[in-house]
């Protein structure tokens, strides 16, 4: 079944009753090797080759003492150098050792220790959690488990397991202490993703302000704050402050993905466009089946392609985040400075015209939610090319057409009559 633990003493009391049982004796020799009891494990094999074995019985124990020999030599040599500080050559033979004593609770803590020394602190619990179970009330294991994974920034198994910790002891000072330094941590951020999920940033980014002036000390509990401030500011529509963090971010890890598509959003919003696509580019080198990124990096194409040809944020000089209301106070006061009947000189009336029509079209598409959508996705609904199935378009017509047409009737202050020759 497994329970090789529970077979000790009932292997143990057998011995008892019949002092010369080989067949129990070598089993017992074979765990108590494997828990690495070596020096007990040596006394049973000793005594089967005394009590009359059979041919396969002596020839058994023989090769087990040879090999509980070499294990001792191997942890002498492993004690040496962990004792040098020689972690790489403690953790070869720990390694070798192992194999054969694969239930040694305190050689897998002595390799966890060589593995945090070495920067491997994944490897360190995995010994940890094996030593957890190999012996009992295992308090300092929990406590080292629940540490390691705090430094590695995962919150939410630091706290599971420095409860098993104080499972075992409630009243122990350092799990206890470390408990309520990771609950503290654990409450904020899971306050500040659900205001993410609720799209309240800027309270998130207020409590992952608050993660990093809790835990300060170590590094990955900043960055990863920074890296949903970056998604808030992102999400928020401040570009500014989107750029400035996720660049933070992308300083110490340069392939962030997550940053890196947070940060191209906020360069659409500025226009930045170029600086967008190779962003999307970079993110998709690392997660080339991320939807996501494939359809940023196709708008980002698109709506570069777009400025290159009529802008209509630009026409009317408003950001691309720009609500309703000042789409049409820009358009307002366009309409009244380019409005041909300002202008006497022929030339100077026909770049008016030319001008006027730009700033109608702009306001018809960006104060219409559908179209501006369009717009915003890189389409321009105005444009016959980037229409599918072809069609006229609207726009593409003289002066003429617009008389009559009043650019205040939103319902401004203003009446304004056309006169025409």
């Amino acid at each position: 079944m497994g329970k090789s633990k529970a077979a000790l003493p009932d292997l143990t009391k057998v011995i008892e009753l019949k002092m010369d049982f080989t067949a129990a004796r070598l089993q017992r020799g074979h765990l108590l090797l494997k828990q690495g009891k070596l020096d007990e494990a040596e006394d049973d094999f000793k005594k089967v080759l005394k009590s009359n074995p059979s041919e396969n019985e002596e020839k058994e124990a023989q090769f087990q003492l040879v090999k509980s020999d070499e294990m001792q030599r191997l942890r002498s040599q492993a004690l040496d150098a962990f004792e040098s500080s020689d972690y790489t050559a403690a953790i070869t033979f720990l390694d070798k050792i192992l194999e054969v004593c694969v239930w040694d609770a305190e050689l897998r803590e002595l390799r966890a220790e060589c593995f945090i020394k070495e920067g491997e602190p994944r490897k360190a619990i995995s010994d940890l959690k094996a030593a957890s179970k190999l012996k009992n009330d295992n308090t300092e294991a929990f406590y080292k488990i629940s540490t390691l994974y705090y430094q590695l920034g995962d919150h939410e198994l630091s706290l599971s397991e420095v409860r098993e910790c104080l499972k075992l002891d409630q009243d122990h000072k350092r799990c206890f202490a470390h408990y309520k330094q990771v609950k503290k941590l654990n409450k904020l951020i899971e306050s500040a993703e659900e205001l993410i999920r609720d799209g309240r940033y800027t309270d998130a980014t207020s409590k992952y302000e608050s993660v990093m002036k809790t835990e300060p000390s170590v590094a990955e509990y900043t960055i990863r704050s920074k890296e949903r401030i970056c998604h808030c500011f992102s999400k928020d529509e401040k570009p500014v402050e989107a750029i400035r963090v996720c660049s933070e971010v992308l300083q110490t890890e340069p392939d962030n993905v997550n940053a890196l598509k947070d940060r191209a959003e906020a360069y659409l919003i500025e226009e930045m466009y170029d600086e967008a696509i190779q962003d999307y580019e970079t993110a998709q080198e690392h997660n080339e089946n991320d939807q996501q990124i494939r359809e940023g990096l196709e708008k980002a194409q698109r709506l570069l392609k777009q400025s290159q040809k009529r802008d209509y944020y630009k026409i009317l000089g408003v950001k691309r985040n720009a609500k309703k209301q000042e789409i049409i106070k820009a358009y307002r006061k366009l309409a009244l400075q380019w409005h041909p009947d300002n202008f006497q000189n022929e030339e100077e009336k026909k770049k008016a015209e030319k001008k006027f029509i730009d700033i109608a079209a702009a306001k018809e598409v960006l104060s219409d939610p559908e179209m501006r959508k369009k717009f915003d996705d890189g389409e321009d609904p105005l444009d016959a090319e980037s229409q599918q199935g072809g069609g006229g378009n609207p726009f593409h017509r003289s002066w003429n057409s617009w008389q009559g047409f009043n650019p205040f009737s939103s319902g401004g202050p203003f009446r304004f009559k056309f006169h025409f020759n």
